[in-house]
C-alpha cells in the first residue's frame, strides 16, 4: 500500500495498527516519558514544590514509572527479539547491529528495574529517615550543626540518588541510541 497515494478510508487507518506501528507508539511514549520525567517534570516540581512534598511526590511516581518502563521495554525487547531471530543466535555479539538493538532495550529494562526494585526503594527510604530526624533534631539536612547521624543519611541518601540517576541516565541513552538507529535504518525484521 502506497499512503502518498492513497485516500484516507476505514481500511487505511485499520492498516495503521500493526506490529511496527504499534512499536513505534510504544517506543515513543517510552522515550518521551523518560526525557520528561529526566529533564523536565522533576525539575519544574523541585522548583514548585517544598522539599517534602518534592520527595513524597517522586516517591509516589517513580515507581509507575519504573514499572511502566519495565513493561513497555519488556514489549520492545519481546517484539525486535521476536522480527530479528539472529538475536537470539547471536545474543553474546553486541557488534551484529540487531544483536545491539536488544542490548539496548535489555539495559532499559535493567536500569529502570534496578531503581525500581533496589534503588529507588532504599533511596525514598534513606529520605524517610532523613525527614523523621530533620524533626527530631529540628535542623534541616543541611542546616549547620546537624548529627553524625543526619551526615550519614546525607551521604547515602547522595549516593543511592546518584546511583538512581545514572542508571536512568543510561536508559535515555540505550533509548535514545536505539531510536536513532529506527530513525535511520527502520525496524526491519525478517
Amino acid at each position: 500500500m502506497s499512503y502518498r497515494s492513497d485516500r484516507l478510508s476505514v481500511s487505511t487507518v485499520i492498516d495503521l495498527f500493526s506490529v511496527d506501528g504499534v512499536y513505534t507508539l510504544l517506543y515513543a511514549f517510552l522515550f518521551g516519558a523518560s526525557m520528561w520525567v529526566n529533564f523536565f517534570g522533576g525539575v519544574i516540581a523541585y522548583r514548585a514544590l517544598p522539599r517534602a512534598q518534592f520527595g513524597v511526590l517522586q516517591h509516589r511516581t517513580f515507581p509507575v514509572f519504573f514499572l511502566s518502563s519495565e513493561a513497555v521495554s519488556s514489549l520492545l525487547l519481546t517484539l525486535w527479539t521476536l522480527s530479528h531471530p539472529d538475536v537470539l543466535t547471536n545474543w553474546y555479539n553486541p557488534a551484529i547491529v540487531d544483536v545491539a538493538q536488544a542490548w539496548a532495550l535489555a539495559t532499559v529494562l535493567l536500569t529502570q528495574g534496578a531503581n525500581d526494585w533496589v534503588v529507588g526503594p532504599l533511596t525514598s527510604k534513606t529520605m524517610f529517615e532523613r525527614h523523621r530526624l530533620e524533626k527530631v533534631e529540628k535542623k534541616n539536612y543541611n542546616d549547620q550543626g546537624v548529627s553524625d547521624e543526619m551526615k550519614a543519611l546525607n551521604r547515602r541518601f547522595g549516593t543511592l540518588h546518584g546511583i538512581s540517576y545514572l542508571l536512568s541516565m543510561g536508559a535515555v541513552v540505550a533509548l535514545g541510541f536505539h531510536g536513532l538507529w529506527i530513525g535511520n535504518v527502520g525496524l526491519q525484521g525478517y
